[in-house]
């Protein structure tokens, strides 16, 4: 089985997920869970690393050597979704060739595509009814008997499924099917040190100075905004990304080489003003634009009487 193939991975490395920063409890449940063998579900909100964290188990994969080229299939969760999408279906010129009922004859879906390799289900949630039962032998027996057929078609594969609790067009997911999983929660980033070192690492660097202060400064709006009571949908770390990329590109069309205030400021409507959702005592009275003018507005005159604008006065980074 390929879970006792990376047993002796999640033994000998402290942390063999080193594309996630922090995260430790879910790490910690991820290594347990891989190890014996169980089915994972990852909940939480969009662009918190739950991709990032599936594709970071290929690298424990045998024959991967650390190099992420372990056998990755996706499945994108979707009411469109069909059985033969995931489990196969008949070739109708295999068909002819072969017999209708020959072995030959099946197309494997992507379940048997990932035979020896990681089936990541994105938005789980988002999968039909139909699809939701055809997964149970599956996930229980690594094998799956298909009704025209005589033979036990085998299916050896880590299953990591995700969930967005904030997504309400979903599908419920049946209680059988979810009692063949363990359930890992995952949220924002821990620390403002913690975003700002995804932002880095992961961020678009263009040929301009970006002082860490700024840096910092647009992460720590976001991260107000998502402890604002008003909101629903609150911005993920790809609002953070947006920001910075934003910036530098606000910047280099400026002509200038060194980022200012000015340049996150003209950013933050087009990044953030989506990616919210207000609550239904504040839409009916402002715009997701226009709450966003306002809370960046409070933002920039608690940051003043902190001292934030003499501080990146000093290092040049205001006009």
């Amino acid at each position: 089985m390929i879970h006792e193939k990376i047993r002796k991975t999640l033994l000998s490395e402290k942390d063999p997920f080193t594309d996630i920063f922090g995260q430790e409890d879910v790490k910690k449940g991820l290594k347990s869970a891989l190890y014996m063998g169980r089915n994972l579900i990852v909940v939480g909100p969009a662009g918190v690393g739950k991709t990032t964290l599936a594709k970071n188990i290929v690298r424990l994969l045998p024959g991967s050597a650390g190099s992420g080229n372990g056998k990755f299939v996706r499945v994108q969760g979707s009411p469109d979704l069909t059985v033969e999408d995931l489990m196969g279906d008949i070739d109708p010129v295999k068909a002819l060739k072969f017999g209708p009922m020959s072995k030959e004859a099946f197309t494997p879906g992507k379940i048997f595509k990932a035979d020896k390799g990681i089936l990541f289900f994105d938005e789980l949630n988002r999968c039909p009814e139909k699809l939701q039962n055809a997964m149970l032998q599956a996930l229980e027996e690594r094998k799956v008997t298909l009704g025209s057929y005589d033979v036990d078609f085998e299916a050896d594969f880590i299953f990591i499924a995700t969930m967005n609790p904030e997504d309400s067009s979903t599908e419920k997911l049946s209680d059988v099917l979810l009692d063949r999983f363990d359930v890992l929660y995952m949220s924002y980033p821990d620390t403002l040190e913690i975003e700002k070192q995804i932002v880095k690492m992961k961020g678009k660097k263009l040929d301009v100075a970006f002082d860490d202060k700024l840096i910092e400064f647009s992460i720590l709006f976001v991260r107000l905004l998502r402890e604002n009571k008003d909101l629903e949908k609150k911005p993920g770390v790809r609002a953070t990304l947006g920001l910075y990329e934003r910036a530098q590109s606000n910047c280099l069309l400026s002509a200038r080489k060194r980022v200012e205030m000015k340049d996150i400021e003209d950013a933050i409507v087009s990044v953030i003003s989506h990616r919210i959702k207000l609550k239904p005592s504040i839409q009916y009275l402002k715009s997701p634009e226009d709450f966003v003018k306002e809370e960046l507005k409070k933002f920039l005159k608690d940051q003043k009487m902190k001292g934030f604008q003499e501080h990146t006065q000093e290092k040049g980074d205001l006009a």
